[in-house]
């Protein structure tokens, strides 16, 4: 787990080109403490920051070239099956200067070509640089794990890295806010687009790789999501899905440094933990009983013989925390869960340099409660015309409150044009009412989600929202909290879940094993209760509950949301007399407006840590 930067451009000499990449290096120290590595020549400036976790010699330093020096590369993340590739690679002449997993990628590069990126397991943002053709070659694991960026500069050149931050000490890039990000944001809680917060800078998706040459980038998709379930009896399928997930683990331990593990209170990081046997375990709570996991957490270590380490986390160091966690994550992200996620790899690193977490099982196997479409939503649907429920929906928008205002907004659309992911914060009818009228752009959530129902055209309804949630919630929302918030704290965050021979497994498994009897991961289940205890493989999903609404009635945490509420820039972007009254309706307790004051908040935090403080 690392951090690399780079970009292209004629403006400045090697002398230059070696200041500007030792200044973007340092905005992205803390991916990669243990040493750097700096390669300038006419055409291209690439720096790194190593967090050394395999081949902890200076022989892993990068970037690592091939034998002529032709060609060199930059790894963020890990590859697995790398031994296997190596024995591969050597039979076929290639001369190995490392023990690293980071050296397969430039020799397997120069026999295969982009083909190499269909023999990778692991999670990887990696570029390669061929000198002699003057072709920079950028590449995204399958499923969006670690991070990748890009841009245009001011002279024409590129910028690329696993952080925008580090693009900001660029002279030649242009720091812009990109507003049309911000409807989306306030309905879906992270920025669902391809173009990030910052004005021309863009992810480079999961699944992808980009070539630029000659002054010209090209992107394509080198694998897709295809699911394609297949009859399985349920006793063969338990067993292989117990199989797979065993044979990623082993995989996933594989460090020349010891492996911890975070554990919640349920079955997706227990099961991990169970298979991993670490030695060491973490887990972080609230004082609130209905906010903590760490007593299950501290029982299942026990279980496993792990000793574990605990922390119960006080909101005033969540306040004091919140602008150093939106500025690492580069983009706001108003899922309440960063906060915790924050201070347990804050813990962990106090320890050791990797962790393994259950990240993914819910997209693969079908976690989520809203997957389950309710028997009353349905008949709703079924027996009244659209026309009649939309009318209801606009009549509940304005004058319900609670579930019964929710259920009428839900039964007004189609299964595709009610779920988006799992978060739903304003609509964009409240959306645009709060928002200053020149930031409210035309947009509409089925926009940017019908691509992607149509890819799954006819398949049934768990599919449909699994296929939506790997290409958009995952990557977008789970894996960029993940990766961000760990490596705040230089720490390696591996999710064996996320593998592409579990995912392959997973992609043939029948909804029908997936969601059953209203059973969420029903097949997960099943393969865990060999491992794990009963209590823990039934447990519902709790995720990684936040006690933000009662934060927000203690006057304390009230009167600093309100100094930003009135703040010159909340009223730049934001109608300040409607996202007030949000406020005080909450306080007063007339309504329950936690997760819109949140999102609010968030996004006016990182305003303000990018564009108005820094």
């Amino acid at each position: 787990m690392c951090g690399f930067v780079g970009f292209t451009g004629g403006l400045y000499d090697i002398a230059d080109k070696k200041s500007v990449i030792n200044k973007m290096l340092q905005k992205i120290i803390h991916r990669g403490p243990d040493s750097d590595g700096v390669y300038c020549d006419n055409e291209v400036a690439l720096g790194f920051r190593r967090l050394s976790i395999i081949d902890l010699s200076s022989n892993g330093n990068q970037p690592i070239f091939n034998e002529d020096k032709s060609i060199c590369v930059l790894l963020n993340g890990e590859i697995y099956n790398y031994a296997e590739l190596k024995t591969e690679l050597e039979k076929l002449g290639h001369k190995f200067t490392s023990k690293t997993d980071t050296e397969v990628l430039v020799h397997g590069y120069e026999q295969y070509g982009e083909d190499l990126l269909g023999k990778l397991r692991g999670m990887f943002s990696f570029v390669i640089w061929e000198k002699n053709k003057k072709k920079l070659f950028l590449a995204r694991d399958i499923f969006g794990i670690k991070p990748l960026y890009y841009g245009k500069l001011k002279d024409g050149g590129f910028i690329f890295g696993s952080e925008i931050k580090a693009f900001l000490e660029h002279p030649l890039f242009e720091k812009k806010l990109n507003t049309k990000a911000l409807k989306p944001f306030l309905t879906f809680q992270y920025n669902p687009l391809p173009e990030t917060f910052f004005e021309g800078v863009f992810k480079l998706l999961p699944g992808h790789y980009a070539v630029l040459s000659q002054g010209n980038m090209t992107v394509s998709r080198y694998y897709n999501y295809v699911l394609m379930e297949k009859e399985q009896k349920e006793r063969e399928a338990v067993k292989q899905l117990d199989k797979v997930v065993t044979d990623s683990v082993q995989y996933h331990k594989i460090a020349d440094t010891p492996c911890g593990a975070f554990l919640s209170g349920g079955v997706d990081s227990s099961y991990i933990a169970c298979k991993m046997k670490p030695e060491q375990t973490f887990s972080v709570g609230f004082s609130n009983i209905n906010f903590d996991e760490t007593r299950h957490a501290r029982e299942f270590s026990s279980i496993i013989g792990s000793k574990i380490y605990t922390k119960y986390i006080e909101p005033a160091e969540c306040f004091e925390n919140f602008g150093n966690i939106q500025y690492h994550l580069d983009e706001p992200s108003a899922n309440p869960s960063v906060v915790p996620l924050y201070f347990l790899a804050k813990l962990a690193s106090e320890h050791v340099k990797v962790v393994v977490s259950g990240e993914g099982a819910d997209e693969l196997f079908g976690g989520y409660e809203a997957y389950v479409v309710s028997k009353k939503i349905k008949l709703y649907r079924a027996l009244l015309p659209k026309f009649l429920r939309n009318l209801l929906a606009k009549f509940a928008e304005v004058a319900l409150k609670g579930n019964i205002r929710m259920s009428l907004i839900r039964g007004a659309k189609t299964e595709d044009e009610d779920y988006i992911g799992h978060a739903y914060i304003f609509t964009e009818r409240e959306s645009g009412a709060v928002l200053n009228p020149k930031y409210d752009y035309n947009f509409s959530v089925c926009d940017i989600t019908n691509k992607y129902y149509a890819e799954v055209e006819g398949k049934d309804s768990l599919t449909r929202k699994i296929y939506l949630d790997l290409n958009l919630w995952l990557p977008g929302d789970i894996l960029l909290k993940a990766d961000k918030m760990s490596m705040a704290h230089s720490l390696e965050l591996r999710v064996p879940f996320l593998d592409k021979q579990v995912f392959e497994f997973a992609s043939t498994v029948p909804s029908s094993l997936k969601l059953k009897n209203k059973q969420t991961k029903y097949i997960l289940r099943k393969a865990a209760r060999a491992s794990i205890p009963e209590e823990w493989a039934k447990r519902p999903k709790k995720g990684f509950p936040v006690p933000i609404a009662v934060w927000l009635k203690d006057k304390k945490y009230y009167d600093k949301v309100k100094e930003v509420f009135v703040s010159r820039e909340a009223s730049e972007f934001f109608e300040s007399t409607k996202i007030m009254k949000l406020l005080n309706d909450h306080y007063e307790g007339k309504a329950n407006n936690a997760r819109k004051i949140w999102t609010l908040y968030t996004f006016l935090t990182w305003y303000n840590e990018f564009f108005a403080k820094r």
